[in-house]
């Protein structure tokens, strides 16, 4: 975490001796920090040999100058050159939609990455896009036109790949059958999702960015969604800290709270603040809201590092649905942090969603 927070350009006193570079790579790597992390390494690097301190209490080993460049060479390949081709992708379906008069909005990954200091040290995955309410016109003009093949098996967006990137085109924010309570938000996002009055260029194009509420909300949300199932990263952490820090001044906080506190969100909502403020060193000023139970952050950042329920999806079909129920039973603490509905209301509602799209069991 010390590293991460130096990557990112906040000061934090640390000392490193007899450092394992492989471990704290593999972590990094894990965590969606592969840059961040090396930035706080060599910024530790450069703050040490100013000091006349010596970084290991030997000298770097030659398995370990050559660790460092192949994390440089990861960094500028997978990151750098590949949110390069990234935003490639994102202008040129942009112009695609542009010329048949669908307006295009980034969500997440995109929209999050122009809120860091380095964008292009945020990694970049799928494209999430909505269409203001037209995704299955712009689904078809994409078929007749380019004759893309569309995915359909998945909740709340339809798939496809467009220049080694996968799409997912989102007809609702959220799946509004996986918990009773999201319909409800589903209104709400659909709502603030007609809000056209934020854009930027991009390589020439257009392309609209969702309103500080509406991201402010979603993000929320979906990082809650990933904490439930155990896939919460520190990165994503960062997204929503750098989005605060971006647009502190442009939402209604205290709508958000409100939203917040009826949604059952305030306990995990007051840890996500405070990580960002206490380990990540972001200015608590920025964050509505502060509090929380030591004992139970310090749970949820660990869980966060290493997840208390750790064990690969089977593939056969009948051993799947016996880990997803283990896996339910095991993740009920943090059901309690992230959602208003009961367990069983949940059990049965996420049933039901796996039956409507039995692809996703």
């Amino acid at each position: 975490m010390a590293l991460t927070r130096l990557g990112i350009g906040h000061p934090v006193s640390i000392s490193l001796t007899d450092i394992d570079l492989l471990s704290i790579k593999a972590l990094a790597e894990k965590q969606g920090l592969l840059a961040v992390v090396l930035d706080g390494y060599e910024k530790y690097r450069i703050h040490s040999s100013r000091d006349g301190a010596s970084i290991h209490s030997k000298e770097v080993s030659i398995t370990e100058k050559i660790l460092l460049a192949q994390w440089i060479g990861e960094v500028s390949q997978l990151y750098e050159q590949r949110y390069e081709q990234y935003q490639l992708a994102i202008s040129d379906l942009a112009a695609f939609y542009n010329t048949y008069g669908l307006k295009m909005m980034v969500l997440k990954g995109y929209a999050c990455s122009l809120d860091w200091p380095m964008p292009n040290h945020r990694p970049c995955g799928d494209i999430d896009i909505w269409q203001f309410g037209q995704q299955k016109e712009a689904d078809a003009i994409l078929t007749r036109e380019k004759g893309i093949d569309i995915d359909t098996s998945h909740h709340h967006h339809t798939v496809f790949d467009w220049q080694g990137f996968m799409v997912e085109n989102h007809y609702d924010f959220i799946n509004v059958h996986h918990h009773k309570s999201h319909a409800e938000l589903e209104m709400i996002f659909k709502e603030l999702g007609k809000d056209d009055s934020n854009s930027i260029v991009v390589n020439g194009e257009k392309v609209y960015l969702p309103s500080p509420q509406l991201h402010a909300l979603f993000l929320i949300k979906h990082l809650t969604l990933h904490f439930s199932t155990g896939e919460l990263t520190i990165r994503q952490l960062l997204d929503w800290a750098f989005f605060v820090k971006a647009h502190y001044k442009e939402v209604d906080w205290n709508w958000l709270d409100e939203r917040i506190e009826h949604l059952g969100l305030k306990n995990i909502y007051g840890i996500i603040n405070a990580i960002s403020v206490e380990e990540l060193g972001f200015n608590s000023k920025l964050f509505s809201y502060v509090q929380f139970e030591p004992n139970l952050k310090s749970r949820v950042l660990n869980d966060i590092l290493s997840p208390e329920f750790q064990s690969e999806t089977p593939k056969d079909l009948f051993r799947r649905i016996c880990f997803k129920y283990r896996r339910w039973k095991a993740n009920e603490w943090k059901h309690q942090l992230c959602y208003s509905d009961s367990m069983w209301s949940a059990f049965w509602s996420g049933v039901w969603s796996h039956l409507l799209k039995p692809s996703s069991i």
